[in-house]
């Protein structure tokens, strides 16, 4: 076993004793260059570094219309989000373009460093821990890493040639990782999609494969039980817009005693001493990508207080309508028809009011509910199952890449 020596930095223990620590200032300098035009906008992904915001499409924020002091990436740069720096949001670019204002761009000074340790050492958990205690946020959404902490933070170097050897094994040991978590992913990803086409399967057609099917004359229902209805949202729900109340985050209190849930169009997004609503509802989102992506729910229940912004719609069913029922319908079929919009999806009042809705008498509405919350039930056990395995083969890759970076293992 190598010689092992105390670092002097809590968040890195103990090192290898023929490494040593400098401030990350000595390697890298700030760049404050700015957008020479024409360049393509980068993000910043903890999973994936950094990587062409036209690439992806789980990407949901907005570019602005005027990039012109968005800030200029090299390839071989090195990218930090400070307000995300806590949870690994950092890395050298592979690409050229230009990232957010919020963004902190450095180049490097020296070649003392194999970059692609520097990336993995700098996005390792104890790092993230640093960053998380020096940017002091009071709540998610407020960390803000000062240019300064990330500058005077010390970093591990070892060798530059154990660091290209450290950098070889954790990239084959992680490719191997991410693809055993992708198959598990792609196995989770099917078993949604089978939860989706289940719900659509019952809310058009019923539990019954003996009951006769009629044409529901609408061309993306299709064939509905014959004891089906068809019937608009508007005359089955209540919509509680008048409940609505945008509110920037700046203006957010959070001094009370009881703090409530602050809902946009993808669930909560934050907390606040106050509420807007006290009842029991279904929140369908006006605006956003996950209006055609579906990669989030499109329902959320909301039983009690809370603040609804105006990037989501307030439903209340009436008496002919099981609330559940409702609920699973919405989620089930496809809405695209009524959303306007490409590049910003929008589904407002007025097409919400003109959904169609497949209705059933109350008795059936209540048996396809109870069918598919027992459905739910079953699929969801088998996610988490899978989900926890993701999390185990995620931890696992994080401590390995710790180990590793700092010296606590080594390279055979």
């Amino acid at each position: 076993m190598r010689e092992m020596k105390d670092s002097g930095f809590g968040y890195l223990g103990n090192i290898p004793a023929t490494w040593r620590t400098e401030r990350v200032k000595n390697h890298l300098r700030f760049s404050p260059e700015k957008n020479p035009g024409r360049s393509i906008v980068l993000s910043l992904y903890r999973e994936y570094g950094i990587v062409p915001k036209d690439s992806r499409d789980d990407n949901y924020n907005v570019t602005s219309e005027d990039t012109s002091n968005y800030r200029y990436v090299h390839v071989g740069d090195f990218v930090v989000n400070k307000m995300k720096a806590w949870q690994g949001s950092m890395g050298v670019s592979a690409y050229e373009g230009i990232v957010s204002p919020a963004y902190f761009v450095y180049r490097f000074t020296t070649d003392e460093f194999d970059v692609r340790y520097l990336h993995y050492l700098l996005r390792s958990k104890c790092y993230a821990d640093e960053f998380r205690r020096l940017s002091g946020g009071i709540r998610i959404g407020q960390w803000d890493l000062p240019k300064s902490g990330f500058e005077t933070t010390y970093v591990a170097i070892p060798p530059k040639e154990e660091q290209a050897g450290i950098a070889d094994f954790i990239e084959t040991k992680t490719s191997q990782v991410d693809t055993l978590i992708s198959n598990v992913q792609s196995q989770i990803e099917k078993l949604k999609a089978y939860k989706q086409s289940m719900i659509t399967e019952v809310v058009t057609k019923g539990i019954d494969p003996t009951v006769p099917m009629k044409d529901s004359g609408v061309k993306w229902i299709g064939v509905i039980s014959k004891d089906f209805n068809i019937v608009r949202l508007k005359n089955i729900a209540e919509i509680l817009d008048q409940y609505r109340k945008p509110i920037t985050a700046d203006q957010r209190s959070q001094d009370g005693d009881v703090l409530y849930d602050y809902y946009g169009a993808s669930g909560v997004i934050d907390k606040i001493d106050g509420y807007t609503i006290d009842d029991h509802v279904m929140l369908i989102g006006e605006d956003g990508a996950n209006l055609r992506m579906r990669n989030l729910p499109l329902m959320y229940e909301l039983n009690g207080k809370a603040w609804i912004n105006n990037h989501a719609h307030i439903l209340k069913p009436k008496a002919s309508v099981l609330f559940y029922y409702l609920f699973y319908v919405l989620e089930g079929l496809d809405i695209n028809p009524y959303i306007t919009g490409s590049a910003q999806p929008k589904l407002n009042q007025e097409n919400l009011k003109t959904i169609l809705i497949p209705l059933p008498s109350l008795k059936k509405q209540e048996k396809i509910v109870e069918f598919i919350m027992g459905k739910h039930q079953e699929i969801n056990r088998l996610i988490a199952i899978k989900q926890a395995k993701i999390e185990k083969l995620s931890e696992y890759k994080k401590s390995l890449i710790y180990e590793y970076v700092t010296g606590k293992k080594e390279v055979q």
